[in-house]
């Protein structure tokens, strides 16, 4: 998993409506990068709706949010209809970005061992600095978690 004070590897990845997103399009914005399993989910769903329902304190704190899984981009579109998020859903269907932050690799889940998408956040600051990791999190109150962050670290 990559460490606070890292450059934040830079991706382009298909997004939720059409077209694409790039990290680096970003700079001069905090982000709030969280990758999650799937769509559609008890527990992806509580994260989701935290964010979307934190949303307009993050936007107020100068950030954005941008949600990665592996479901394709159709997924993603049904998803954040479904439950009016209002942020970008991209979609890492090989793995590749989940990877380069470390947020993908051995889950233990029902006494089995399979690869799979860690449950991370990554807050990364406007110049492209990650500057808070949350690794394993818990979806139940997590957007509450990530906004204390971006208070603490926007002047006020």
């Amino acid at each position: 998993m990559l460490k606070e004070g890292t450059l934040a590897p830079d991706f382009t990845l298909p997004s939720d409506g059409g077209g694409e997103v790039t990290l680096s399009q970003y700079r001069g914005k905090k982000v709030v990068l969280y990758f999650y399993p799937k769509d559609h989910t008890p527990g992806c769903t509580t994260e989701a709706c935290g964010f979307r329902d934190s949303h307009a304190e993050i936007l107020a704190a100068g950030a954005v949010v941008l949600g990665v899984s592996p479901d394709p981009v159709k997924s993603h579109d049904k998803f954040k209809l479904q439950f009016n998020l209002p942020f970008a859903l991209l979609s890492d269907p090989d793995h590749r970005v989940a990877q380069m932050y470390g947020a993908w690799g051995e889950k233990k889940m029902y006494g089995k061992t399979a690869m799979g998408i860690i449950r991370s956040t990554f807050i990364i600051d406007e110049e492209g600095k990650i500057i808070k990791v949350f690794p394993k999190v818990t979806p139940e109150g997590h957007s509450e978690q990530v906004l204390a962050v971006l208070k603490a670290s926007t002047p006020s």
